[in-house]
């Protein structure tokens, strides 16, 4: 049996490496939650469509832009503020707690949408469906990315 996309992400994303290169990928723009249902999908053999990646990238778009980043864009503002500032390090650890709840909010949505698609034993690939058109690919990332996902 699969396992939900939160499941598979979590433990894609604790194997070596993944965390590297995700926060790679996110530092050219790249929605990581976005490239982890990617990865998910590519594992379940759902065939990409150009209709299936533009509504999974309408659905990251909206609440990345409204949630997630904002949570980020503040956890990181305050960083180096929080090092010598033991009330918002603490501060900025509880945002860090809800930038993650945001983050598994996106997938289960981004599962709910994909849930239904066909799936099959053929592997396909979404992650280039699914990054970003400018993407220098970070090194290799999603070659990568992709490998750990199969052994994940």
């Amino acid at each position: 049996m699969q396992a939900d996309l939160w499941t598979f992400a979590v433990a894609l994303y604790d194997r070596p490496g993944v965390a590297d290169d995700c926060l790679a990928l996110q530092d050219q723009g790249a929605d990581v939650c976005l490239l982890l249902c990617g990865a998910w999908l590519e594992q379940r053999g759902a065939p990409p469509s150009a209709e299936a990646a533009a509504q999974l990238r309408e659905i990251a778009e909206q609440w990345s832009g409204t949630v997630v980043g904002k949570l980020r864009e503040l956890r990181r503002g305050w960083r180096e503020a929080a090092q010598a500032d033991a009330d918002l390090l603490r501060l900025r650890e509880a945002v860090k707690g809800l930038e993650l709840q945001a983050e598994r909010v996106l997938l289960e949505r981004l599962q709910r949408c994909s849930a239904q698609w066909p799936t099959s034993a053929q592997r396909t690939s979404w992650l280039e469906a699914l990054a970003p058109p400018k993407l220098k690919d970070a090194g290799g990332a999603l070659p990568r990315l992709r490998a750990a996902a199969s052994a994940t």
